[in-house]
């Protein structure tokens, strides 16, 4: 099979199947697809190429403050060599050594987090109806070939370039090709050459979506071979937008990262004014200081940290069904104000079943629940209402797009509501009746109806017709009694009328069935033929509330989330089902689209305001009240699954699509997918949300104030040095609290697991009974900046007065020790004091002992951290790494003693935050 020298528009559609080897009544079999598969390879667009580990590795030291550290070393090992190389340049190993570690602390990160987008990318990946081995099946996208038959219905997103067979009401949104805004018509006819893109009537393309019609066609091209492969380079070189969370913690980096700069530079010219340098390497010892100072405790790893703990977080999500498509949509979804969705699979089990069958002769009952096609009628009805009965289901199955089939249980293709009639149709007894189905009119939202013309028994021409009740009464003469035809008089219209709002207030969805004989199908069937029908009755179909979605709604609300129905149903259905969940109370009003187009622009925004229950209402209607909502300073979650949602979806803060019923049109639009299409599910990831937006904040709060201690430990232990006796120990050494190593280890040491750690803490008990997160406050507010501060002046004052406790010409003297091992406890005492910090920065308010040990990571942090501190202090090897001496006893419960300071400190602190939030 070789590829098609002219191109398929300009052919007809038998000789491009015949060029692709294909019976598109059969389509492709197993072993063609694979043969051509290997030829052309997958339908993928060209990606870019992955980064190289070297090139990853270089990165990690891509930072001004790295090069400038190197440098330091670098001047370091000169001196050294000047001096006579006596020794090693201990100071110069150790810093490289601390600088390679946090490299490769940096590159896990980076791949375990571009190795969970990755994940999440194959769980969305999209799917397309094919034709293979002569049967309809679902297959990835990325596995289609050319000479696939393509099956198209409305909601469909085109898998790849393709040449029309058939279409049938046909017409595709192709503005992200060729950038015509209104959807395109399609039909099969062959045109003329030179036609441009946007007038090729009879193709479809990869990247474009079906919003209306069914249609089949050959593909003719995948992968970089379509009409957008042609434009994969432009694609290639769109930067994808910083989300505002990443934006804001990167501007906090480089605030904090000139603030440090500038105190360590302070530092650094304060110990040139108050120390006598005599030497090169004294003045290279400063400098060395002075940059490890800024190089830990500028939070550079921020964004990677953040970017891990999102992708952690949603990975977690995914695996309780819900996909988040983007990482930093999760901060939006824990803001959410209000979810506004869909009823049907949604809040309801998704379980169509047809229960009930009205028609001018009564009403019959039908058993069974689901898809399995096992029930029966329930009494003895008459031979005229079974008969009608089923007239109306039959109409139902033959006016359908829907499958049922025995595989491993009975399982359903295409719209449950329409699967409904297939299943009712054997307990009725009633085999399909012959039909030959030559057109269809499919169904609008608009219209609310679909059509089927074909042939019928007896070589009648028939047009049978489903939809709305009440809207295909509307275009019905005449009813169907018996064998009778009669017409339709008020008082019959407003019985029928009657009837439909006493099943649609007993919780029914209600659809209606009409016919119409033809003289003959016209060429062009269209929706002008839905007039003149003969009304033969409607069906009541239950689906039953989900009893998880009512919970659902009820923790929702306590977490200040408004829930909001939007639904096609009869306002009737939809207030019950509403009351029923907990939406509204008992006796709500539903306000439907005719409503709403009576309402001017301030009684439009009221409505808005008070109403939770919406019917009957277009894809306009559900953009109106999304827009209102936005407009009211809402943040919206909102629920979809077919083609016509897709704008809503994206205007939506967050758009929801269904990943079992919704169209690959409303996936692609949305930015998160529900496995199972749940409710529940939607409310389980906002808490998830809220709990990951939390753990933000804490290894925020935690990194910051943690270094916050550092850098105020270094710069008052440099300017109170005479005052606290470093100056007098040092004697004609530099007097500094802490040197270069050390700082370095201590950044090394209890920053990146803690704050991993806490990226993965469990939820607060109160997390979804506290209000919405206003998405205009910043994540560090001048709360959190107070309480960095606060630590960090605790940190600083316990780890200078430990060094102050053993430094024989200090103010408080305990026990004379050398400054080497007054500084071993200060620098020990730093290192606690953080990881008793870790424990504070789970809460905001809640006291550090409220679920002590429910964090296993962070204790399994806090052991690694502490094992390493003891080994620093007393292995022989790192003692002289890392210029300390061995502690005695009294000396560790000294350091550790002080280091709790920093807990009992933020436990009184949060006390009179507590007490001042009751009196609030």
């Amino acid at each position: 099979m070789g590829k098609i020298s002219v191109h398929p528009s300009q052919r007809t559609a038998d000789d491009v199947a015949a060029q692709f080897e294909v019976d598109p009544e059969v389509g492709l079999t197993t072993e063609q697809a694979d043969r051509i598969r290997e030829e052309y390879g997958p339908n993928e667009l060209r990606q870019k190429p992955p980064v190289p580990l070297w090139r990853k590795i270089l990165a990690q030291f891509q930072d001004p403050l790295v090069y400038l550290l190197f440098v330091a070393m670098a001047i370091s090992i000169v001196v050294w060599v000047f001096e006579g190389a006596t020794g090693l340049p201990i100071d110069a190993i150790v810093i490289a050594l601390i600088v390679i570690a946090n490299a490769i602390i940096g590159l896990v990160q980076e791949n375990k987090a571009e190795g969970a987008v990755a994940a999440l990318a194959q769980m969305t990946a999209s799917s397309t109806t094919v034709l293979r081995d002569g049967e309809i099946t679902s297959i990835e996208s990325t596995q289609l070939v050319p000479g696939d038959i393509l099956v198209l219905s409305e909601g469909d997103a085109v898998g790849a370039d393709a040449r029309l067979i058939s279409a049938t009401g046909l017409r595709v949104q192709e503005a992200s090709l060729t950038g015509e805004s209104e959807a395109t018509d399609k039909n099969p006819e062959a045109i003329p050459a030179g036609a441009p893109l946007g007038d090729r009537h009879n193709m479809v393309h990869k990247g474009t979506g079906v919003v209306q019609g069914v249609g089949r066609a050959i593909i003719t091209a995948t992968g970089m071979d379509t009409e957008v492969g042609a434009i994969a380079d432009m694609l290639d070189s769109t930067e994808a937008d910083k989300s505002p969370l990443t934006r804001e913690i990167e501007k906090v980096s480089k605030l904090l990262g000139v603030l440090v700069i500038a105190i360590a530079v302070i530092v650094m010219a304060v110990m040139f004014l108050l120390n006598d340098v005599n030497d090169v390497s004294e003045a290279v010892e400063i400098l060395l200081l002075g940059v490890s100072l800024a190089v830990a405790a500028v939070p550079e790893g921020l964004p990677a940290i953040l970017s891990l703990v999102l992708a952690i977080g949603v990975r977690a999500m995914a695996r309780r069904n819900a996909i988040m498509k983007e990482l930093h949509s999760v901060e939006t979804l824990g803001a959410s104000s209000v979810i506004a969705s869909d009823k049907t699979g949604t809040l309801t089990r998704n379980e169509m079943t047809v229960r009930t069958i009205v028609t001018a002769s009564g009403q019959i009952e039908l058993t069974g629940t689901g898809y399995e096609p096992v029930g029966e009628v329930v009494g003895e009805p008459s031979a005229e209402a079974l008969a009608e009965a089923r007239l109306v289901v039959t109409t139902g199955a033959l006016a359908n797009n829907a499958q049922l089939r025995e595989d491993d249980g009975w399982q359903i293709e295409g719209d449950p509501t329409e699967a409904a009639f297939l299943v009712a149709l054997p307990k009725l007894h009633e085999a399909e009746l012959a039909f030959s189905r030559e057109a269809e009119v499919p169904f609008t939202s608009e219209r609310k109806m679909m059509s089927v013309a074909g042939t019928g028994e007896g070589g009648r021409s028939l047009l049978l017709t489903k939809g709305a009740p009440d809207v295909l009464l509307s275009h019905c003469t005449t009813e169907r009694i018996g064998e009778e035809t009669v017409d339709l008089t008020g008082e019959r219209r407003r019985d029928i009328l009657a009837t439909i709002e006493r099943l649609s207030a007993e919780g029914y969805r209600t659809l209606g069935a009409g016919y119409r004989v033809l003289d003959a199908i016209p060429d062009d069937v269209d929706d002008a033929l839905e007039d003149g029908l003969t009304f033969t009755g409607m069906v009541g179909i239950m689906d039953p509330p989900r009893e998880e979605a009512k919970i659902a709604i009820a923790e929702a609300k306590a977490a200040g989330i408004r829930p909001i129905m939007i639904t096609g149903d009869h306002p009737r259905t939809a207030a019950r089902i509403g009351a029923d969940l907990g939406i509204v109370e008992a006796g709500s009003r539903a306000l439907t689209g005719v409503d709403l187009d009576k309402l001017g622009p301030s009684e439009f925004r009221d409505a808005v305001r008070d109403v939770s229950i919406y019917a009957r209402v277009s894809p306009e209607h559900k953009l109106r009240i999304i827009n209102e909502l936005q407009d009211d300073g809402r943040i919206v979650a909102m629920t979809g699954d077919g083609v016509n949602d897709a704008p809503a979806l994206k205007t939506a803060d967050i758009g929801v699509a269904m990943g079992i019923t919704g169209t690959e049109v409303t996936k692609e639009a949305s930015q998160m997918v529900l496995a199972d299409d749940n409710y529940a599910t939607i409310v389980a990831a906002v808490r998830h949300g809220r709990t990951i937006f939390d753990n933000i904040r804490k290894f925020l709060r935690f990194l910051l104030s943690s270094n916050m201690g550092e850098v105020m430990t270094v710069f008052f232990g440099v300017v109170l040095a005479g005052f606290l006796g470093l100056s007098e120990t040092a004697g004609a050494g530099l007097a500094v609290p802490l040197l270069a190593t050390q700082i370095l280890w201590i950044n090394l040491v209890t920053d990146s697991g803690p704050a991993l750690a806490m990226g993965v803490d469990p939820e607060d008990g109160d997390v979804m009974r506290r209000p919405p997160r206003d998405p205009k406050r910043p994540i560090i507010d001048r709360h959190m900046w107070s309480r960095i501060g606060f630590i960090g002046i605790v940190m600083a004052t316990v780890s200078l007065l430990a060094i102050d406790l053993f430094l024989p010409g200090g103010l408080f003297t305990l026990e004379p020790d050398t400054l080497t091992g007054a500084r071993t406890v200060g620098f020990t005492t730093l290192v606690f004091a953080q990881l008793f910090n870790a424990l504070n920065s789970r809460s905001d308010y809640g006291s550090a002992f409220r679920g002590f040990f429910s964090n296993h990571w962070l204790w399994g942090s806090i052991a690694l951290a502490v094992v390493l501190q003891i080994a620093v202090v007393h292995l022989p090897f790192m003692q002289v790494a890392f210029s300390t001496e061995a502690m005695t006893t009294s000396q560790w419960l000294t350091a550790v003693g002080l280091a709790s300071v920093v807990l009992w400190a933020e436990e009184i602190a949060k006390l009179f935050r507590r007490a001042l939030a009751r009196e609030r």
